[in-house]
């Protein structure tokens, strides 16, 4: 049996960089979602309180599927657009959930 891995967090890039930035992840984002079927969510949002910053999450099936999506074609065509941007500061972390349910 698998635990579900969410991973949340945010990422802060030069004020001019952050829309180019949230544009090239809208495109990961769908092609994510659409190539690998253990992509349960994957959402990167502006921060309306701070230009600079970009909000994530992700829900992944397994450990394994999170691994497999940093090997793909479309990670790797996202990583060669977004080279020349400045990203200023992070704070990713992943956790494996062990149990859930629905609130409503």
């Amino acid at each position: 049996m698998t635990e579900d891995i969410i991973v949340a967090g945010w990422m802060d890039y030069e004020p001019g960089d952050r829309d180019t930035m949230l544009k090239a992840l809208v495109e990961l984002g769908r092609h994510t979602r659409e190539r690998e079927p253990g992509c349960l969510d994957y959402a990167m949002t502006a921060d309306p309180a701070d230009e600079r910053r970009i909000r994530v999450f992700e829900h992944w099936t397994s450990q394994q599927a999170l691994d497999e999506h940093f090997t793909t074609p479309h990670i790797k065509d996202f990583r060669a657009a977004v080279a020349g941007l400045t990203r200023i500061g992070v704070g990713l972390t992943a956790h494996t959930v062990a149990a859930s349910r629905p609130m409503r």
